[in-house]
């Protein structure tokens, strides 16, 4: 596949023809923040759009709407002739399209498929629009705080791994000779979306998709007192845990919680398991 990367100054036919094309036939993750800002706009609580508009759990929108264009589905937001129905909700993944996010060696690239343009065939119309450069487009479409949310949840995910790593490595369970541990998250980091929430018990489950956050202004104060909630809830579960089997289902479920959070992201949990696998082993 090719990835064609793009410097902020870089001009692009970026301005939306109002289509609806990119409203169909794609999957569009969210994180715990968007899932909450979404439900606000929603005039819903959480947890009654993650029933109504969400599949894996929370963490991924239905695509369930009218047939339209390609022949596929439109997002259960959409509405025909008017656009998304959530507008000032939408997830950064929606803000981005056509392009993609990627941060590698801790810098951050936009990107997007292929050497030509992606709305170019969906929507051959923005030709004839308004360019913007790359940084003209992410002001119009208010990223920035969507961003910033995207990378808060990246450090909750790694701060849940890290307790996936204590549990395993300070505990005496590795030393022990315990291998089945890694198996697991092996396992996990394998799963199918929906194979991987069901592993995750329901108290969890609800701790991680909705919180109880009343404030959704600010990502990062939202994701801090999120990670803090799930931070006593393992504080509480599994702080006086023992036996080595207590050890290994507690590792088990804070991995599980951690790749639910890197598929939130859009991160791949198999490429996360292996690395973290990888870096495990070297500590044994």
């Amino acid at each position: 596949m090719i990835v064609t990367k793009l410097k902020l100054s870089d001009s692009l036919p970026l301005t939306c023809s109002r289509t609806g094309t990119c409203c169909h036939g794609k999957t569009v993750h969210v994180n715990p923040w968007e899932l909450a800002t979404i439900a606000k706009a929603k005039k819903l609580s959480t947890q009654d759009f993650v029933n109504q508009f969400c599949d894996w759990g929370g963490i991924k929108l239905k695509f369930e709407g009218a047939v339209g264009y390609k022949n596929q589905n439109s997002c259960s937001q959409y509405i025909e002739d008017f656009g998304c129905s959530v507008h000032e909700g939408r997830p950064l993944a929606c803000r981005l399209y056509p392009l993609g996010r990627q941060i590698q060696n801790q810098q951050v690239h936009y990107i997007h498929e292929g050497k030509e343009f992606p709305c170019l065939e969906g929507c051959p119309v923005v030709t004839e629009l308004p360019k913007f450069t790359v940084e003209e487009y992410l002001q119009d479409q208010s990223t920035k705080t969507f961003e910033r949310g995207q990378d808060n949840y990246l450090e909750v995910m790694q701060q849940l791994a890290d307790i996936a790593f204590e549990l395993y490595l300070d505990s005496g369970l590795a030393q022990s000779g315990n291998i089945e541990t890694l198996n697991q998250w092996s396992i996990l980091g394998n799963s199918t979306p929906d194979e991987l929430f069901q592993f995750i018990p329901s108290d969890w489950q609800k701790e991680l998709i909705h919180p109880e956050i009343k404030e959704l202004k600010n990502p990062t104060d939202f994701a801090t007192q999120h990670l803090q909630l799930l931070l006593n809830k393992a504080q509480h579960d599994f702080g006086s845990v023992t036996t080595l089997e207590e050890l290994q289902q507690a590792s088990a479920v804070m991995m599980s919680l951690a790749l639910q959070v890197a598929r939130s992201i859009g991160a791949d949990p198999k490429s996360l398991a292996e690395h973290w696998i990888e870096t495990a082993q070297l500590h044994l």
